[in-house]
């Protein structure tokens, strides 16, 4: 009796060819992943070829290439400090405007707010404050500084601030009981000052003595050249109550200003 011809053991051709394209696929998938990772090889390779030259470039422009990422970690901590310190100049300068505008206010009084030298000045004309040659306050003088002291007074952050009373004369020679313009303008500027420190019930402005100070420079600050003539000389005759800058605000405000 003749026996049918079976492949293999126990599997039928269909099951045998199914397994041939199998092993086809997945050497042909094989062949794709080994020329990928030649390729991938290739180009590793070349990528270790650019960054050894670009070190021997650096090495020859006299770059310290072990401590480049030293130096960029430095840099990155240098950016980092500088937006700090960007975003601390925006709360000074916020603070610095709201300063402004509150004194500000006292232009509607004729006086003249600014900034000299780095200081917030308001700035009061020494003729309206004093008779020529003399240190007694006048009438006129001792209502503006009640108003100047009203507005210190009436706000809690301007109150708690500190002020230099800042006296100054012209270049005129001063023969008097102060000896020179000197003497004379640190006795304007004790005038001012303790007009604005005197209680309020005795007639004064009611400020806190522990915020303020004097001082007198003669006729050595002047805000226009003396030589300018007696426009110039009568701007110069001044009392200036300075805003004194806390630590944290010692910038250059001339830069801050519109």
């Amino acid at each position: 009796m003749t026996m049918p011809f079976i492949i293999g053991c126990g599997h039928s051709e269909q099951e045998w060819r199914k397994k041939l394209n199998e092993i086809s696929s997945v050497s042909s998938q094989l062949k794709t992943s080994e020329k990928g990772y030649s390729q991938s090889k290739k180009e590793l390779s070349e990528a270790r070829a650019q960054v050894e030259q670009l070190r021997n470039q650096l090495k020859s422009a006299g770059v310290d290439v072990a401590n480049l990422r030293q130096n960029i970690d430095e840099q990155a901590r240098a950016l980092e400090e500088y937006k700090q310190r960007a975003a601390q100049l925006v709360a000074i300068r916020n603070r610095y405007e709201e300063l402004r505008k509150k004194l500000q206010g006292l232009s509607k009084l004729g006086l003249k707010v600014t900034v000299r030298k780095n200081r917030m000045v308001i700035q009061l004309p020494g003729d309206v404050l004093f008779d020529s040659g003399r240190e007694t306050l006048r009438k006129e003088g001792k209502a503006i500084l009640s108003k100047v002291a009203a507005v210190i007074a009436r706000d809690a952050a301007l109150n708690q601030r500190d002020f230099q009373v800042a006296g100054h004369t012209d270049d005129q020679k001063y023969l008097g009981l102060y000896k020179d313009n000197w003497g004379l303008s640190v006795m304007r500027s004790r005038e001012v000052l303790a007009y604005l420190v005197k209680p309020a019930d005795d007639g004064g402005g009611g400020l806190s003595p522990a915020h303020w100070s004097a001082a007198g420079y003669g006729d050595t600050d002047p805000v226009v050249p003396h030589s300018e003539g007696a426009d110039a000389r009568q701007s110069n005759r001044r009392c200036e109550l300075v805003a004194l800058p806390k630590i944290e605000e010692m910038l250059d405000l001339d830069n801050l200003t519109p």
